[in-house]
C-alpha cells in the first residue's frame, strides 16, 4: 500500500473537521476506509498443505483415481495452504470426473477470486448456482466480487436472494451492509451489521464496519464501543486500531487516540489513517 494520500484517503481523514451534513455526503468515500479482506471464505492454513497431509490425500487419490471427491478434498487443502495453482488443477480434475459438483465449482471460484481472476470466479459461481439455485455460498461469493467491483445492483440481488431464503449466513448481511454504507445509507448498514454480529458475534469485521458507520453519523461513543470490541477480537487489525483512534479523537481523548494510532502504525506502517491521526494529535 502506497504512503501517498489519495483524495479518498484525505476524505477519510478529514471527518473530524467537516460539518455533519458534509460528512454524511462523503460517506461513500469513508466506507472505502474499511478492509476488503473481510470474511475470507477459506483462510490460509499452511499446515493443511504440509507434506504429510498432502501425501495422505495423494494416497487416497492413488487408490481411487476416479474419485472426484478425493481430488476436490486435496484441492481444498492446497487452497488453504495458499498453493492456488495446484488447487485449480485438482478442481479441474474433479470437475472432469463429476461436472455436476456445484461445491467444486464454488471452491474453484474462490481460488480464482484469490488469484485475482474475477471473471473466471464469477463464471464458476454462476455454474454452481445453475446446478443448485439455492446454493447460498455461491451467491455470497459472486455477490462479494460484484460489490468489490462497484456493481452494487448485481451484488444486492445476490445478497438479497440469500437473505430472502431466511439464511443464517452472516456474510450476506455483512456484505449488504457494506453496500448500504458505500451508498450513504448508514442506518440500514448499521442494521445489517447488527444482524451479522448477532449471527456471528466472534467475528471482528462487522464491528469494524459498524464502527465506521457510527463515525459517519457522528456517534463516536457507539463507534468506540464497536471498535474496542473489534480489537479485543483481533488484536492485530490495524484497520480497527486506526478507526478506534478516530473515535477517541472525536471524543476529545487525544492521549488514548495517540495510543490507538501508534498501535495501528506498529501493525501496518503504511496505514494512512493512523499516520494522519498522529500528525493531528501529536506523537507525545
Amino acid at each position: 500500500m502506497s504512503n501517498r494520500l489519495t483524495l479518498r484517503d484525505r476524505l477519510c481523514l478529514m471527518h473530524k473537521f467537516l460539518p455533519h451534513a458534509t460528512l454524511i455526503g462523503l460517506a461513500s468515500m469513508l466506507a472505502a476506509c474499511n478492509t476488503s479482506g473481510v470474511y475470507d471464505d477459506v483462510p490460509t492454513n499452511s499446515s493443511a498443505g504440509s507434506s504429510t497431509n498432502i501425501a495422505s490425500l495423494t494416497a487416497v487419490i492413488d487408490a481411487n483415481p476416479n474419485d472426484a471427491s478425493a481430488y476436490s478434498t486435496r484441492g481444498i487443502a492446497y487452497g488453504q495452504a495458499g498453493k492456488l495453482d495446484k488447487a485449480v488443477e485438482d478442481f479441474n480434475k474433479a470437475l472432469q470426473l463429476n461436472p455436476q459438483s456445484y461445491q467444486t465449482y464454488a471452491n474453484r471460484g474462490l481460488v480464482y477470486r484469490r488469484m485475482g481472476q474475477n471473471e473466471q470466479a464469477v463464471a464458476d459461481y454462476t455454474r454452481a448456482i445453475n446446478i443448485k439455485p439455492d446454493y447460498d455460498v455461491a451467491y455470497v461469493g459472486r455477490g462479494n466480487i460484484y460489490r468489490q467491483q462497484g456493481n452494487y445492483n448485481a451484488a444486492l440481488a445476490d445478497f438479497n436472494s440469500v437473505i430472502t431464503r431466511d439464511s443464517s449466513d452472516a456474510r450476506a448481511f455483512y456484505n449488504r451492509g457494506l453496500i448500504y454504507q458505500a451508498q450513504n445509507q448508514h442506518q440500514r448498514a448499521i442494521e445489517d451489521f447488527a444482524t451479522a454480529i448477532g449471527l456471528n458475534p466472534k467475528a471482528s469485521a462487522p464491528y469494524i464496519a459498524r464502527g465506521i458507520s457510527y463515525i459517519a453519523v457522528n456517534d463516536p461513543n457507539a463507534a468506540f464501543s464497536d471498535l474496542s470490541m473489534a480489537v479485543n477480537l483481533d488484536r492485530d487489525s490495524a484497520i480497527a486500531w486506526a478507526n478506534r483512534g478516530l473515535a477517541q479523537e472525536m471524543l476529545n481523548n487525544p492521549k488514548d487516540a495517540r495510543r490507538s494510532f501508534t498501535r495501528a502504525i506498529t501493525l501496518d506502517n503504511s496505514n494512512t489513517i493512523a499516520r494522519e491521526g498522529l500528525r493531528r494529535v501529536g506523537n507525545g
